[in-house]
């Protein structure tokens, strides 16, 4: 198991999403949240399986046979990541990614000041 920090395959942050919405669940459980064409069964099972060796899930047994699946980390501090990511892969710096923003009209005046304050608020901590 590992500390929660390796990088998830697409499938696996869709997985990790839905068990975070829907709190602990079996696997069988987890398959309804999916959009249509479902995955397997087992592919799910799979996914499951890689999140937790990668230390996202731990699983504790179920009632009637079986083990529930629970997320370990809160979506935030993976969000925090996947952020950083985000930025580090397509902007280089997080300058460039406020100024594409920007440009796109993404972002508003009022919206950059709160994250200015935000910065210098976090200066002052």
């Amino acid at each position: 198991m590992t500390d929660g920090k390796e990088k998830l395959t697409e499938k696996e942050e869709e997985t990790m999403l839905l068990i975070w919405e829907h709190g602990p669940c079996a696997v069988k459980d987890l398959l309804q949240y999916y959009d249509e064409p479902r995955p397997h069964i087992n592919t799910v099972s799979t996914f499951v399986r890689s999140l937790e060796a990668k230390g996202y899930v731990g699983h504790k047994p179920a009632r009637f046979g079986g083990y529930h699946y629970y997320a370990l980390k809160p979506k935030s501090d993976y969000g925090k990541s996947a952020a950083r990511r985000l930025i580090d892969r397509y902007f280089g710096n997080s300058f460039a990614m406020m100024s594409q923003l920007v440009k796109d009209e993404a972002i508003d005046a009022e919206e950059l000041r709160q994250l200015l304050d935000m910065v210098e608020k976090r200066k002052h901590d």
